[in-house]
């Protein structure tokens, strides 16, 4: 075997790209379902490795956008999925790729992908900053972190993932793929997961990034209780002000509290 990984279909699985490459055809057409392409929809796919979905999603829509980073897959690409539509391939690294360029008119974006799990946090944090241009998100990813998305709170994976995911998007844990659906095998069982961008009326929040800092400290000291996570932020008095207990831990808050709290910071800033 390569040092680059195990050989499938003709190119090398390459650890460094978390490469794994999906090959059932009854998981493949359960995505697809899901994911219901049409024509003259706006697709992106990231990450189409050998095309296993590709396929489908540019025979339904007509055209369809994949942004790839690996650039021996590209010409596999061009030569298996080319012929059945117009596909734009896009040689880029998705962390850096500006997807804003991709929505035209009035037509929104929707975007698929079988996403590395080396990347998939930074990678939807990066796709946030673009929500007024999409429509939906599909994307598949460790059950793990699938689960922390969709979790709410006192769950066992509600954190810091679960608030700010929730504060941009209704989740939908829609089922779960085993390893044995890919090539070479992950060492974990993976999940599709449904996103749909909340309206901006939803998202109460004065600024999401100061936001993201508290709910980060916050779950820095989990199994603390508030009064001593965000001692030297906010008091005692003022978490009760709020009708937050000051006695609870950071699982046991809502999206809606923790906006409350940084909302109230930003206030007191304003006002000094």
């Amino acid at each position: 075997m390569s040092k680059q990984g195990r050989q499938v279909g003709g190119h090398y699985a390459r650890k460094r790209f978390g490469q794994n490459f999906l090959q059932d055809p009854g998981v493949i057409l359960n995505i697809v379902s899901a994911v219901a392409p049409q024509e003259g929809q706006r697709l992106v796919e990231i990450g189409p490795g050998m095309g296993a979905i590709t396929r489908l999603l540019l025979e339904a829509a007509g055209e369809l956008d994949v942004v790839e980073l690996d650039r021996d897959l590209i010409p596999k690409l061009q030569a298996s999925c080319g012929a059945l539509g117009e596909l734009r391939i896009h040689q880029a690294d998705a962390l850096k790729f500006d997807f804003g360029e991709l929505a035209g008119g009035d037509g929104k974006l929707r975007i698929v992908g079988n996403l590395p799990y080396n990347i998939s946090t930074p990678l939807l944090f990066h796709l946030f900053a673009f929500l007024p241009q999409i429509e939906d998100m599909h994307f598949m990813l460790q059950k793990e972190v699938v689960e922390r998305l969709c979790a709410d709170v006192g769950d066992n994976n509600y954190g810091r993932l679960s608030i700010m995911t929730r504060y941009y998007c209704e989740a939908e844990n829609l089922f779960t793929v085993p390893p044995e659906a890919f090539q070479p095998a992950p060492k974990v069982d993976s999940a599709i997961v449904r996103l749909v961008p909340k309206p901006d009326s939803a998202r109460q929040a004065r600024d999401p990034a100061h936001l993201r800092e508290l709910v980060t400290q916050a779950f820095n000291q989990r199994r603390k209780t508030l009064r001593n996570t965000l001692k030297g932020r906010i008091s005692v008095p003022e978490l009760e002000s709020l009708d937050i207990d000051p006695g609870q831990r950071p699982q046991e808050l809502s999206l809606a509290n923790y906006t409350a709290i940084s909302n109230f910071l930003i206030n007191q800033t304003d006002n000094n």
